[in-house]
């Protein structure tokens, strides 16, 4: 047990430096207000069936959506979650195509039990990405032409540490301490081609926020028949208030000069907010072979505040669906068949609000858990899988044709490590 635990620490303080220092690239044009893009929560296991978790309770992956799920960790393990995820997005105003993309790293999770029916998980998810990079040439080649350049950088991290337990042999209730961090920082920029007799403009401006909130979960399971189950399962988060402090500056600069600085202003006093969310979820399935999975989402954005999203927010509420299917689990002399196979979709509508106007988002997804060995000797072999989903996500404005389309493609590869702890071998 011991060098498991070297080796899983190890991991984890060379995980988190390139987790903390990564960020992503892929542009978008809505990255520009509020918090940036709001990331999909969930596993890639989750985000395979839709972005559905709710109701769901696995013995091999960490579901924080609703902590109760916790409880159903196997006793003496040890479950591992790190993944990374490659984006392409398409931005299309009907007439050009802009695309962007980018690989980066996406989680990391970890989960084990207590005692029997009561688990602990802990686990860093991204919450939002500020990235967004736009340019404009007016009259170019005169005089008095001049190029507009806007662009954003910067994101926020959610920490989660949780429990779960069994109530009684049906119901399972757990909660999550969450705790939001990071910045953003935004800047515009105005360069007249002119260098000799004009100046120079840039304004900048950077949101920082740390906050802390709780995150509920119950969860009911109902034996139908020998090994079919329905789950029922609702969560529902309070929210962060939270410490944040907004700094802009706007300066001029020419070739002539150093730079003479316009305005400035810092607030570090003003409390920050951000909205709670419930979630209620079914799923319905056979043990081993096959489950199908329903959640309906929603989140009082409209109630968030925080510097800059004055008349930019609306709620949200968001429909996912998915299902797993695999052929035979034990299967001896076929690996195609012990392989779980993963579709979903999701629909419903973006936080951000445009000239009265609702962003709409609507995709669909595919995914595949893949195990590693085959060793009837390593039962953690035998479990340990990688996880694999692919997502379509488009966003769309209507009744604002000046408001360009997003095309998202998100492609996710997760390793799901699954170990035995606190087990006395027999034999080395």
């Amino acid at each position: 047990m011991q060098n498991k635990l070297v080796r899983i620490l190890t991991a984890i303080l060379i995980f988190i430096p390139l987790y903390s220092s990564g960020q992503k690239s892929v542009n978008s044009p809505l990255a520009r207000f509020n918090l940036g893009i709001i990331e999909p929560a969930g596993s890639f296991r989750s985000l395979g069936m839709g972005g559905t978790g709710t109701a769901i309770r696995d013995n091999l992956n960490i579901y924080y959506q609703n902590p109760a799920s916790y409880s159903s960790l196997d006793t003496n393990s040890f479950v591992f979650d790190f993944g990374m995820d490659y984006g392409v997005n398409i931005v299309s105003d009907g007439t050009n195509n802009d695309l962007s993309e980018d690989l980066n790293f996406d989680h990391l999770m970890l989960g084990f039990p207590v005692s029997k029916k009561w688990g602990v998980a802990a686990g860093l998810v991204p919450m939002s990405n500020g990235y967004y990079k736009i340019a404009e040439t007016i009259n170019e080649g005169s005089s008095e032409g001049y190029t507009s350049s806007h662009g954003g950088i910067g994101g926020f991290t959610n920490f989660f540490l949780g429990t779960g337990g069994d109530i009684t042999k049906h119901l399972s209730a757990g909660v999550n301490i969450s705790l939001l961090f990071g910045s953003i920082r935004r800047y515009n920029e105005f360069d007249f081609t002119d260098y000799y007799y004009t100046f120079q403009t840039n304004m900048t401006q950077k949101l920082q926020m740390t906050g802390m909130g709780l995150d509920f979960g119950l969860q009911y399971t109902a034996t139908i028949k020998k090994d079919y189950f329905l789950n029922l399962g609702a969560s529902y988060s309070t929210g962060k208030n939270c410490k944040s402090t907004f700094e802009s500056i706007a300066f001029r600069y020419n070739i002539y000069s150093a730079s003479d600085t316009l305005s400035y202003s810092l607030d570090d006093s003003t409390k920050a907010s951000l909205p709670g969310t419930i979630r209620a979820g079914v799923a319905f399935g056979k043990k081993n072979k096959f489950i199908v999975s329903l959640d309906y989402v929603y989140t009082w954005w409209a109630n968030a505040k925080f510097q800059g999203s004055a008349g930019y927010l609306t709620n949200t509420q968001t429909l996912l669906f998915g299902a797993e299917y695999t052929p035979d689990k034990y299967s001896n002399n076929s690996f195609i068949r012990r392989i779980d196979y993963r579709a979903g979709g999701h629909i419903g509508n973006n936080y951000l609000l445009l000239n009265g106007n609702k962003v709409n988002e609507y995709g669909a997804s595919i995914g595949a858990g893949i195990p590693l060995r085959r060793r009837y000797s390593t039962p953690a072999n035998f479990y340990s899988k990688i996880d694999f989903y692919i997502d379509y996500t488009r966003k769309s404005l209507t009744g604002a044709p000046f408001i360009h389309d997003e095309n998202y493609f998100t492609i996710g590869l997760s390793l799901n490590l699954y170990d035995n702890w606190f087990f006395k071998r027999k034999y080395d």
